[in-house]
C-alpha cells in the first residue's frame, strides 16, 4: 500500500489531509506542503528505523510519580558563556540541560555569535560540538581562523543526519552542542523534505531528549522568514526552554539580541553587539552609544527612559511633522508600535489642541533599536509637540510616562532604574508622572531635577514650553 501522505503547513505545523490556500490555525496563505503522514509506532514503543530514537524508546522505565514537596529546589549551577552581555539575556549563563533556540536574518551574526561563545568554552578546557549542516569543516575553519576559534576541545561534525548528531552529542558528552542549523538536519524516518515542520519537528525532539538526559546545553540555530518567525519550527519554540531573536537594522552595524522565551530568565531582555573584523563586540553602555549622535537643539527630538527585561535604556525619539502636500496624511513609524502612536496622537489632538489630522507624521527610535512599552507615551507626545511647534525640547530633561486617553499621565514601573540611568549619563532633569515621586525617590535623585506632571499638557510646557 502506498504511504500515506498529509498536508503541512509551513508556518506553524497544523496538518490537514488536503491542500487549503488559507491555514485555518495562523491564517498564513500558501504555506501547505504535501508530506509523507508519520508511520504507526511498532510494539515495544519503536518506530521504523533503529538507532538512537529507538535506544531511547526501548530503554525507557517506567516513571514514578513524586511529591512536589521532596523536590530538590536549588538554584541550577550556570555556565558562563564569556560574554556579560549574552549572560544576560539568558538570565546568568548556560542552564545545564537547557535547549536554546536562537533566530536571525541569514548572515545577522548567528554562527559568528556561536563560534565565539564556542571558543570560550573550549577555552576553559570543556568540551564542546559544533555540528554543522550548512558548512564544510573548511569553510567553517576559516571562520574560526578569523575569529581565533581554534581551542582543541572544540569540535565540529559536518553533517546533515540528525540520529548522526544525536549520536554524537551521546557519544562525546559535550558542556555544548551547537546545531547550526536546524532547518539543515533530516530524520531518516521521516519522508518529507530537510526544513519541512515535519523534519524539524523530529529532528529537534531527538536531540531535545538526548540534551535532557545527559545532560548538554544544546543551541539550535534557525533561520527566519519574511514574517520575521522563525522559519518552519515555531512548534519548536513550544519545545525549547529559552529563544533569543537576532536583530540587524538595514545599514547598521548593531545587532541586537532579545530574549522572546526564557524559562530561566527574564523575557524581553537585551544585549547589543557591534559587528567587527573578528567577530561581534560587547557594547557594555547601549543607552550611551545610541545617544552619542543625538542632534542637540533639534526640534522633534525626545529622549526616553525605557526597561527593556531588567535593563534601563536611554533612547532618542524622533518625530517629523509636516503638512500633508496631496491632502492624505501619512503615518510611518519606525521601530515602535504604529498603534500606540496613532493613541497619542489621537489624545494630542483632543487634549492638547494639536490638530495634526492634516501632517504627515513620520516617527522613528534613533539607532535601530525596537523599543515598545507604555512609558515612551510621554516621550513621544513631547516629540511630536517639538515638531508641531517647530521648538526644540529640552535636550537635558530624560521623559517617560504613560497617557491616558482623557490627557493624564500614569505611573509606570521600575522608575528608580530609570532615574539612575538618567544620572548616570549626566542629565540634569527628569519629567515623570506625579504619582511616581516619593520622598525616596527624590532623596536617591541626588542633583537630578525631577518635574512630576499630570496632564500631557503640563509635561509639553515644561519640556518645549
Amino acid at each position: 500500500m502506498p504511504p500515506r501522505t498529509v498536508f503541512a503547513c509551513q508556518a506553524c505545523g497544523h496538518l490537514s489531509p488536503k491542500w487549503m490556500g488559507r491555514c485555518p490555525e495562523c491564517g498564513a496563505w500558501n504555506t501547505f506542503v504535501e508530506e509523507r503522514a508519520a508511520a504507526p509506532a511498532a510494539p515495544g514503543g519503536r518506530r521504523g528505523r533503529g538507532g538512537l530514537a529507538g535506544a531511547l524508546a526501548g530503554a525507557r522505565e517506567p516513571a514514578e510519580p513524586i511529591a512536589l514537596r521532596d523536590v530538590g529546589a536549588g538554584e541550577p549551577p550556570r555556565l558562563g558563556t564569556g560574554m556579560a552581555e549574552l549572560d544576560r539575556v539568558l538570565g546568568g549563563g548556560f542552564v545545564p540541560g537547557s535547549v536554546v533556540l536562537v533566530g536571525g536574518d541569514p548572515g545577522v551574526g548567528k554562527s559568528t555569535l556561536l563560534l565565539q561563545v564556542s571558543q570560550n568554552l573550549a577555552s576553559q578546557g570543556l568540551p564542546v560540538l559544533y555540528v554543522t549542516g550548512e558548512e564544510s569543516a573548511a569553510q567553517v575553519r576559516l571562520r574560526a581562523q578569523r575569529l581565533g576559534a581554534l581551542a582543541p576541545s572544540l569540535l565540529v561534525l559536518p553533517t546533515t543526519d540528525a540520529l548522526a548528531a544525536a549520536e554524537a552529542i551521546g557519544r562525546y558528552q559535550p558542556a555544548l552542542a551547537v546545531i547550526d542549523s536546524i532547518q539543515t538536519l533530516a530524520h531518516p524516518e521521516v519522508g518529507s523534505a530537510p526544513g519541512s515542520v515535519s523534519q524539524v519537528r523530529e529532528s529537534a525532539a531527538l536531540l531535545l531528549a538526548v540534551a535532557k538526559r545527559l545532560p548538554v546545553v544544546l543551541v539550535l540555530v534557525g533561520h527566519v522568514t519574511r514574517a520575521g518567525t522563525i522559519a518552519g519550527p515555531r512548534v519548536v519554540e513550544h519545545m525549547v526552554d529559552a529563544v533569543l531573536y537576532f536583530e540587524s537594522p538595514a545599514h547598521h552595524a548593531y545587532r541586537l539580541l532579545r530574549a522572546i522565551k526564557n524559562r530561566f530568565g527574564a523575557t524581553h531582555e537585551i544585549a547589543l553587539f557591534e559587528m567587527q573584523d573578528r567577530g561581534l563586540a560587547e557594547v557594555a553602555n547601549p543607552s550611551a552609544r545610541l545617544l552619542s549622535e543625538r542632534p542637540r537643539g533639534a526640534a522633534g527630538s525626545a529622549v526616553v527612559a525605557a526597561v527593556e527585561g531588567t535593563r534601563p535604556l536611554l533612547v532618542e525619539i524622533q518625530a517629523l511633522v509636516a503638512p500633508a502636500p496631496y491632502g492624505q496624511p501619512r503615518r510611518v513609524a519606525t521601530g515602535l508600535d504604529l498603534g500606540r502612536a496613532a493613541l497619542v496622537m489621537a489624545v494630542l489632538d483632543k487634549r492638547a489642541g494639536l490638530h495634526l489630522g492634516g501632517c504627515d507624521v513620520y516617527l522613528k527610535v534613533a539607532g535601530g533599536v525596537r523599543v515598545d512599552e507604555p512609558a515612551l507615551d510621554l516621550g513621544l507626545a513631547v516629540a511630536l509637540a517639538s515638531s508641531h511647534r517647530d521648538r526644540p525640547a529640552d535636550s537635558e530633561a530624560v521623559i517617560f510616562g504613560e497617557l491616558g486617553l482623557a490627557g493624564e499621565v500614569r505611573s509606570v514601573q521600575r522608575v528608580d532604574e530609570r532615574v539612575r540611568e538618567a544620572q548616570r549619563l549626566g542629565f540634569q532633569r527628569v519629567i515623570l508622572p506625579r504619582g511616581n515621586v516619593t520622598p525616596a525617590l527624590a532623596a536617591a535623585a541626588g542633583g537630578l531635577e525631577l518635574v512630576p506632571v499630570g496632564r500631557v499638557e503640563e509635561a509639553i510646557a515644561a519640556a518645549v514650553g
